[in-house]
């Protein structure tokens, strides 16, 4: 019983991550940067359902497409004034541009919102339901799914869609893409939209079974790209699959060996992993034409 709880929980966090590190996927392979405030928007999201549904008493169905367009418009706000001018510049400091600018918003969020961590109700997660003998919650066994369905739509939005063909263009040749009429800076902040989006879903999906606070994003965004990495960060699917492990792993160390084990064990996995497969799980290595 207790491996079977550990797995489910396990699926549950692991999704989550998955959600959070496909952002990593989508802007890099879109602009070869990242967003290290991916754990600022998923602290928003959960924030802003908390907000939209809780204090102004908004049901789920209105509440949510609110807080992912205001995640969204988030990322949009990130990619124009803390990667942007950088990245036009040939500098790399929209890494720690980024990296300030998750730490503003979730300080600013501090100041608003307040410290204490609250409650989102949610009706998936409050009667919990019988499962190969363990009680779990219903939210529980949806998150995984959610965050497959959306690995999957990912990759197939890359590979068969005209939309997936234009994100791609823009990364191999920005140039050779503006000719052929493509505005390139709207399709990377397009990305950067997105991925705030998903980051902001996955935020809503674990508010309800964990507490919504300023800096719940921190440690979610940290593991989120340590599972972009394990993942290959150039694969949706092998993301969502590192995400799925990870925190299958997680939950198992910590059930077993205590939570003191926790970070030692697993980090210690991920680069034995990584010396053993550089590129990830079911990544691959930058192929450069001359």
């Amino acid at each position: 019983m207790l491996f079977t709880s550990a797995v489910i929980t396990g699926l549950g966090l692991g999704a989550m991550y998955g959600l959070i590190a496909l952002g990593f996927h989508i802007t890099y392979t879109v602009s070869n940067t990242v967003n290290f405030a991916q754990g600022s928007a998923m602290m928003v999201g959960s924030v802003l359902g908390f907000v939209l549904m809780v204090t102004l008493g908004m049901p789920f169905w209105i509440a949510a497409p609110i807080a992912l367009a205001g995640c969204a418009v988030f990322g949009l706000i990130v990619e124009r004034f803390l990667v942007r001018p950088f990245v036009e510049r040939n500098s790399d400091a929209w890494l720690m541009a980024t990296v300030a600018g998750g730490i503003v918003v979730d300080n600013v969020v501090l100041f608003t919102f307040g410290k204490e961590p609250r409650s989102l109700p949610s009706p998936l997660a409050s009667q919990s339901i019988d499962f190969f003998g363990t009680g779990v919650y219903p939210l529980q066994l949806v998150i995984p799914v959610v965050g497959v369905v959306v690995a999957i739509a990912l990759q197939l939005v890359f590979r068969r869609t005209n939309i997936g063909k234009v994100l791609l263009a823009v990364v191999q040749n920005r140039d050779a893409a503006r000719l052929m009429g493509i505005n390139a800076k709207v399709v990377v902040a397009f990305a950067f939209a997105i991925s705030t989006a998903l980051a902001g879903l996955a935020g809503l999906l674990i508010a309800p079974l964990f507490s919504v606070h300023s800096d719940m994003g921190t440690l979610f965004g940290l593991k989120a790209f340590a599972v972009a990495i394990l993942g290959g960060i150039t694969s949706a699917s092998g993301v969502i699959v590192a995400g799925l492990l990870y925190g299958v792993i997680e939950a198992l160390v910590t059930a077993y060996l205590g939570s003191t084990y926790t970070q030692i064990v697993v980090f210690s996995m991920i680069i034995l992993a990584l010396a053993l497969r550089p590129n990830g799980l079911l990544g691959h290595a930058t192929v450069n034409k001359v």
